[in-house]
This record gives C-alpha cells, sequence and structure tokens, in this order.
C-alpha cells in the first residue's frame, strides 16, 4: 500500500508519487549489532532502519549540535502545526466551529484577540453537502468571501482514495497549513466502535505523522461519548488509543443542550491548557469568547537573548559572525560552543519573543552565525516555516 522512504536525514521532502498516509506492516525489527552509518528505510512503526536491521540512532552531542526546523503556530497560544482531535456531542456546533476556524485561518484575521497567520486551509466537510455550507457561511460570514479556504464535501477513505487525494492537494497547494476532516469516521474504512486501542492508535499515529512530514496542522472532528466523566477528555468517544497518539484535543461541551453558551477545552503536548467560555450569536451562529482561563506558563527572561535582542535593535537588522565573536558581543558568561548549543534548543523562542531568524552554517573557515531581524505583521503566513541551517 506504500513504497518505502528512504532517508538520510530526520527532515524529508517527499514527492506525491512516493507518499501514502496510510502504511503496511513494515520489516520487524532485529536487534543486531553493527555499525549503522548508512542508509535507512523508514518502517510503519515509525523506526528508521536499515536492511540489517540497525536502529537509526543519535549521540547526545550530535543532538544538541542540530538545528531544527521551526514551527511557528498557526493561532498564537491556540493551535499548533500539530494532530488534534476536535469533539463534542451530536449538533452542539462542531461543524460551525470550524467554517469560523477554517475562515479566520484562511483570512489571516484574529480570532478572539489571537494573533493568526493566514494560510490556505482545506475542510473536508463530510457531513455536509454544498447547498447547506453555502447557507452556513453566508448566514456566518456574509458576501465577504476568500480564494484561500477550499471546502469539500465528499472524499476516499484512509488507505484508499484519500491518501492520493490529500497528498495531489498539498502538492499543488503547498502553502496549506490547515486540513480539517469533519469527521474522523467518514473517512475510516471500519465503524468506530468495532475498533480497538490499537486500531484506533495506528489510525491516529498515521496520520500524524503525515501531517509531521507536511509541516500542517491537521483537525479530526470526532464525537464525544453519551456518559460524562470528571475529566474531560475521557468524554472523548471510542478507545483512549486516539487521544493518546493525538498531539492535542479540543472538546466544546454544554452543560444544556438548547443553551447558547458553551466550554471550550484545550488541550495539547506542547501548548497551555485553556478553558474558554464561549456563547454562540443566535443570528450569525458565529462562537464568541467571553472568558477564558488559561494555565500559560512564560520562560522567565534569558539575559543572553535579551542581550541578542538588543545587539540587532541598535540600528542593525542583521548581524553575522562567529560564535566567538557572538559570545563576546552579547558580553556572556558562556563558551562560543554552549552559547551555540542555547540557541540551537531556543530558535523557536529567538524568533518567537524576539523576532530574530538564527541561522548557523558550517563553513570551510569554521562555523558562522546570521542573525535577521524580522519585520513582524499581521501578514505573515503560516508557511514561513523557519528553515534550519542543518539537520540530523
Amino acid at each position: 500500500m506504500i513504497a518505502d522512504e528512504r532517508k538520510t536525514a530526520l527532515s524529508t521532502s517527499v514527492g506525491a508519487d512516493d507518499e501514502q498516509l496510510l502504511q503496511s506492516s513494515g520489516t520487524s525489527i532485529t536487534a543486531e549489532v553493527g555499525n549503522c552509518n548508512g542508509f535507512y528505510e523508514k518502517q510503519s512503526n515509525g523506526l528508521s532502519i536499515l536492511p540489517g536491521g540497525c536502529l537509526k540512532t543519535v549521540t547526545m552531542n550530535e543532538l544538541l549540535d542540530s538545528v531544527f526546523t521551526g514551527k511557528p503556530p498557526i493561532i498564537e497560544g491556540l493551535l499548533y502545526r500539530d494532530t488534534y482531535l476536535f469533539t463534542g456531542a451530536p449538533k452542539v456546533g462542531k461543524s460551525f466551529f470550524m467554517a469560523q476556524l477554517a475562515y479566520h485561518v484562511s483570512t489571516g484575521k484574529a480570532l478572539w484577540g489571537y494573533s493568526v497567520r493566514q494560510g490556505k486551509v482545506l475542510y473536508l466537510a463530510l457531513e455536509d453537502n454544498y447547498e447547506r455550507l453555502q447557507k452556513r457561511l453566508y448566514r456566518m460570514f456574509g458576501e465577504e468571501g476568500t480564494d484561500d479556504l477550499y471546502l469539500a464535501a465528499s472524499s476516499g477513505t484512509l488507505g484508499d482514495v484519500l491518501d492520493k487525494q490529500l497528498i495531489k492537494f498539498l502538492t499543488d497547494n503547498p502553502d496549506t497549513c490547515l486540513v480539517i476532516i469533519d469527521t474522523l469516521k467518514r473517512i475510516r474504512e471500519t465503524d468506530d466502535s468495532s475498533c480497538s486501542y490499537n486500531e484506533d492508535y495506528d489510525t491516529i499515529m498515521k496520520l500524524k505523522g503525515f501531517a509531521d512530514r507536511r509541516g500542517i496542522c491537521l483537525m479530526l472532528v470526532h464525537h464525544n461519548r453519551k456518559l460524562r466523566s470528571e475529566d474531560i477528555f475521557e468524554m472523548i468517544s471510542g478507545s483512549n488509543g486516539l487521544f493518546g497518539a493525538a498531539d492535542g484535543a479540543f472538546v466544546l461541551d454544554k452543560e444544556q443542550r438548547g443553551s447558547d453558551e458553551a466550554t471550550l477545552y484545550v488541550t495539547g503536548r506542547d501548548q497551555p491548557e485553556a478553558k474558554l467560555h464561549l456563547k454562540r450569536d443566535p443570528e450569525s451562529l458565529l462562537w464568541d469568547l467571553t472568558e477564558a482561563e488559561t494555565d500559560e506558563w512564560k520562560e522567565p527572561p534569558d539575559p543572553d537573548l535579551d542581550a541578542i535582542s538588543n545587539l540587532l535593535n541598535k540600528g542593525n537588522t542583521i548581524w553575522h559572525g562567529s560564535p566567538t565573536e557572538l559570545a563576546e558581543a552579547i558580553n556572556t558568561d558562556l563558551s562560543a560552543n554552549s552559547l551555540t548549543r542555547k540557541l540551537n534548543a531556543n530558535k523557536q523562542r529567538l524568533f518567537n519573543e524576539y523576532g530574530i531568524l538564527y541561522d548557523p552554517k558550517k563553513i570551510h573557515e569554521g562555523r558562522r552565525i546570521r542573525l535577521t531581524l524580522q519585520q513582524r505583521d499581521d501578514s505573515v503566513g503560516c508557511d514561513d516555516i523557519i528553515h534550519s541551517g542543518g539537520s540530523i
């Protein structure tokens, strides 16, 4: 069902002809001792192995010396380039929220005061038809449309036509940053109620792997079970394999079915948990934020990053030189090597908080660093990935 992907680096560019979302069972992993330098094959379980069975590994030093491609948030503090479940009871307003989310990302308009990076959106509204979508979008947003929101009312299923459809769309529209599948049940070949933990987990992991390789956010709309729970995320229908494999989840919950008020619970691996109190406008059916409760934790100020910011805010928007020269310029107590490793690990923070792009390179004369102060405004698109100067 899938051609093997071969790679020698952690990040890879995959063409439309040699990638599928669902992968068949690969070669089993065997424990062998030997030198694993060479050509790797990516297997269905996510491990990369040599034909001889060696695991692909990196040392801690190699990891600290690597620089990874950054993943700026799509909606600051709310939505990242991850794979999420979005769940709620039937007819609670999930599809209206999906339309609202898709519209804001595709237009770049702020959502409830949250900053949005504009980019193309693919919305698979698989429980609707185009006539219903037209009426819903007109009621919500009026006549002001956008060419960056693509809608489909039907698709293939996973492991079959949908694989090719998504790959073709993303290949033709590489600046897509959000794909919404409404609902997960519609694209599965099996009935949700008959899926085991392993099947649920594998389905989400394969979708997540695809989203990670493409650098997009994938939102999977799903349902809640009828029985309530003290842990709101335990209400997600199906086995724990769905929630366990996803990067995060949104749960839209109403205490009273006919009420216009709801609570949106948000959790994720690399983002603050949030509890958002919403109210739906009875005319437009748009969700409005009335109160936000977050457990956001901010990192304390960093003297070295502050010094770098000051270095570039003295009339200079670009600095380049060696790590030693940078250490001297910001008057840090760190050695050149320690400063380089610190910047490798804080590349995303340097961009998000200070608007500075960190680009290290290795040349014949040695290591060089280029720092660029970016013009940060609402016109920045969600396809502006912070590319690395090196990778594993």
